[in-house]
């Protein structure tokens, strides 16, 4: 499925990210006006660069965690393309303020190591609110529009971990459930405007941003890695354009027209094998 989407309005929130940055010029090059926002200015330019080869591409520095700043990239859009018709939420991530060093908990464990207790409320909030709040936030902007003109669709980036949390990453983990959980609110709330929402849940991808998580630096799998490919049926780690066929599905307004609430895995098989 490749439709055309000319003539549409396509708002990309995190699109300096890996996976953004393919949605993004997949929008492109299938005729929509893109607008990529980014809260990292030099970024988001090499990324307008890239991609205006691709089609209409024009970036919009925001930070999803100020609504001020979402409000005037809203404007500023309407302005240059119109209302919005597709709303990609993916501003978010992990950071390690919000990550533990170990597994399990360790009585024995001299401080060296930071465990649960040592998590600050800085860095939990940090992770949660950007991924949870930033969505929340970009919606209460963008949707405004999209409910007057009675119509659009919004996608969600959630998460493997919304599903099963992985060790180490409790407060991405929770946010990411809690934008599963967004999804399905919203699309019900959102129904009778004609707003779909919909939201895909990555497993596990190979991309610059998490190559130190899944290899060593002679270029081995680390042990993280070899236990996400044990649990992987596929026996392999995604490419950033095997997103776009469940981007197309859920975003396309006459293939999907009855379909919303749906967060759907794109994860190789991560999340249906038990393990057994």
């Amino acid at each position: 499925m490749k439709n055309s989407l000319n003539g549409k309005v396509a708002v990309v929130t995190g699109a300096a990210g890996v996976l953004c940055s393919v949605i993004a010029g997949d929008f492109a090059e299938r005729g929509a006006k893109v607008a990529v926002l980014d809260i990292n200015e030099n970024a988001l330019n090499g990324l307008v660069d890239k991609l205006s080869i691709k089609g209409i591409v024009k970036g919009y520095t925001a930070n999803v965690l100020d609504k001020a700043s979402l409000q005037a990239a809203k404007e500023r859009i309407e302005a240059d393309f119109g209302v919005c018709d597709i709303l990609v939420n993916g501003a978010g991530g992990n950071n390690a303020a919000a990550t533990t060093g170990e597994e399990f908990f360790d009585a024995k464990n001299d401080g060296s190591v930071k465990s649960f207790f040592d998590l600050t409320e800085s860095g939990v909030n940090f992770v949660f609110n950007l991924n949870f709040l930033g969505t929340f936030l970009t919606t209460q902007v963008f949707a405004v529009s999209m409910a007057k003109r009675g119509g659009g669709n919004i996608l969600n980036i959630s998460s493997m971990n919304a599903f099963t949390p992985l060790t180490k990453i409790p407060a991405y983990s929770a946010a990411k459930a809690a934008v599963s959980n967004f999804t399905e609110w919203l699309a019900v709330y959102f129904a009778a405007a004609g707003i779909r929402v919909n939201a895909i849940a990555p497993g596990f991808f190979a991309t610059n941003q998490n190559k130190s998580l899944l290899y060593n630096p002679d270029g081995s799998l680390t042990e993280r890695s070899e236990k996400i490919l044990t649990n992987t049926p596929m026996k392999r780690f995604g490419q950033p354009e095997e997103l776009l066929g469940a981007v197309r599905l859920l975003t396309d307004d006459t293939e999907s027209a009855f379909v919303t609430g749906v967060v759907l895995p794109v994860d190789g098989g991560f999340r249906a094998y038990s393990g057994v």
